[in-house]
């Protein structure tokens, strides 16, 4: 079993770099002691911890932190016209996303640069310019914490929604994600580049698929902090979603208000919606909205959980009394 440590101070391991005690940490490299880790959590609790990218710890943890550090690539299946692969949890998703331009299979690049680990991806079925997870997800290998034993979900079975799935829901804190395969495309290519900033940025059509990766990459180091930098888990909100009802009735009280129709109705940049109630930029001691994205708190060195936590929930109220729009949270809270 992996080296087991006491008291251990969760900060380096998550992108908001809070501050906050785990009772327990181990990191786990192989199903084997995964399983083990499960088995032997002591009864003040368990928490599974990968990339550390969207979640706020809030106060220090009395249980077991098992961070999941299972990696390997492998292809399993192809056609002519496309690969599955499979990888493994603890796999980098921007490292990821580079090797499958290096080995020229498109589908992903337009996910470039968003922080967290394979694993994460189809919880919080991740997305951006165009395109999102469901799009290219097969299937999960899962572990269920109470009885160990394995399982595949297809992706029907992850009822992947706009960022939420099963593993927000039904099977929250019940399983853990082991391992994600992909469907990707061969040679030739037909980028996705229809996402309004990113056909802007391209300036034409792309030649390739790494061209439409860093015309993402460009965009998102212009506008999203680096966690490296400065503690944050980006975008901290989901858009919401709207009837067209109450989207004609709120465009009518608010006329320059933006908005992107879609399946369920109408989305409404959150950002906007934070924007004009004067919070981009906002600072409250160490905890902060980033001045370029208001979608993204932030932490400046020294903000505890709960003082983030706070700020989002003041966000939230504010919104919801001048817009009747309830933010909900992307970020976990702990």
């Amino acid at each position: 079993m992996n080296s087991l440590h006491k008291n251990f101070n969760i900060a380096a391991h998550t992108t908001f770099g809070i501050e906050a005690q785990t009772a327990e940490f181990v990191s786990v490299e192989s199903i084997t002691s995964l399983k083990e880790n499960l088995r032997t959590a002591p009864k003040a609790g368990l928490r599974v911890l990968g990339g550390g990218s969207n979640m706020l710890w809030t106060q220090d943890f009395p249980g077991r932190t098992i961070h999941v550090n299972l990696k390997g690539i492998r292809r399993v299946s192809e056609t002519n016209q496309s690969v599955i692969i499979e990888v493994q949890a603890g796999e980098n998703w921007h490292d990821l996303v580079l090797w499958t331009i290096e080995n020229q299979l498109a589908g992903i690049e337009n996910l470039a640069l968003i922080p967290g680990n394979v694993g994460a991806a189809p919880i919080q079925n991740i997305g951006a310019y165009g395109v999102e997870l469901k799009d290219v997800l097969v299937q999960c290998s899962v572990i269920y914490r109470s009885d160990l034993s394995e399982q595949i979900l297809s992706v029907v079975d992850c009822k992947l929604g706009y960022r939420d799935s099963i593993f927000k829901n039904e099977l929250r804190d019940k399983v853990v994600i082991t391992a994600v395969q992909f469907r990707l495309k061969k040679p030739p290519h037909a980028p996705n580049t229809a996402y309004g900033s990113l056909e802007q940025e391209l300036k034409g059509k792309p030649k390739n698929i790494e061209e439409v990766a860093q015309a993402v990459i460009r965009i998102r180091e212009r506008k999203l902090p680096n966690p490296k930098e400065i503690g944050n888990c980006g975008s901290f909100f989901k858009n919401p979603v709207v009837s067209k009802t109450k989207f004609e009735s709120l465009q009518n009280k608010y006329p320059t208000l933006p908005s992107y129709p879609v399946s369920e109705g109408v989305k409404i940049p959150a950002a906007w919606l934070i924007d004009q109630l004067g919070y981009k930029g906002l600072r409250r001691g160490d905890a902060g909205v980033h001045p370029h994205q208001a979608l993204v708190l932030v932490n400046y060195g020294q903000a505890s959980g709960a003082e983030i936590w706070a700020l989002a929930e003041e966000i939230q109220t504010a919104v919801f009394k001048k817009y009747d729009i309830l933010l909900e949270n992307e970020v976990t809270r702990y």
